[in-house]
């Protein structure tokens, strides 16, 4: 599936899956077949920073960047070795918790975002609980240079009657994300 959706698109594919469905075909194997079907980074989200060794040589092997999260309880020194071993960019979660469709985006997601700037140049992506335009609008104008919507886009999937219109809700919710941030 992604090895026909990668070469319509135009910014760069992150994978985003847990470390077992990795293991189980193998990192090196895994990380070879997700660049061959068009993906240009891998995000573990159940990996801490001092795990990552194994998979980031699996990734160099490959020529995937390996993206690293930080969170809203991650204290500031440790965001800054986790920006520095972060590839791309770095994923700052906004909640506390599990993903999911949030009515608002965190007020402290701004500061968050300003710690990391401050800890690194890389780009800030926000994700978890991004499901709204204003939502995206919020983050990008508290200075984040991207956001990541998941659930919700899943849930647009989930939620329609047929899988065509699903994937047509899908695509209605991604534009309104799009065009609510000035590019």
């Amino acid at each position: 599936m992604v090895a026909k959706v990668a070469p319509e698109l135009q910014a760069p594919l992150v994978l985003f899956t847990y470390y077992n469905p990795i293991i189980r075909r193998g990192m090196d194997k895994f990380c070879e077949q997700i660049k061959a079907a068009g993906v240009a980074g891998l995000l573990v989200p159940d990996l801490p920073l001092e795990e990552t060794v194994t998979i980031r040589a699996a990734c160099e092997r490959a020529g995937l960047e390996l993206v690293l999260l930080t969170t809203p309880t991650t204290p500031k020194a440790r965001m800054a070795e986790i920006a520095r071993a972060s590839q791309g960019f770095v994923y700052l979660v906004s909640v506390t918790g599990v993903t999911g469709v949030q009515e608002k985006v965190a007020a402290r997601v701004e500061t968050l975002v300003e710690t990391l700037h401050a800890v690194t140049d890389k780009s800030v992506a926000v994700g978890f609980g991004v499901s709204k335009p204003e939502h995206a609008r919020q983050i990008v104008d508290w200075g984040a240079e991207g956001v990541i919507c998941g659930s919700a886009l899943v849930r647009a999937l989930g939620d329609a009657a047929t899988p065509e219109e699903g994937l047509k809700n899908m695509e209605a919710l991604a534009r309104s994300l799009r065009e609510a941030i000035p590019h």
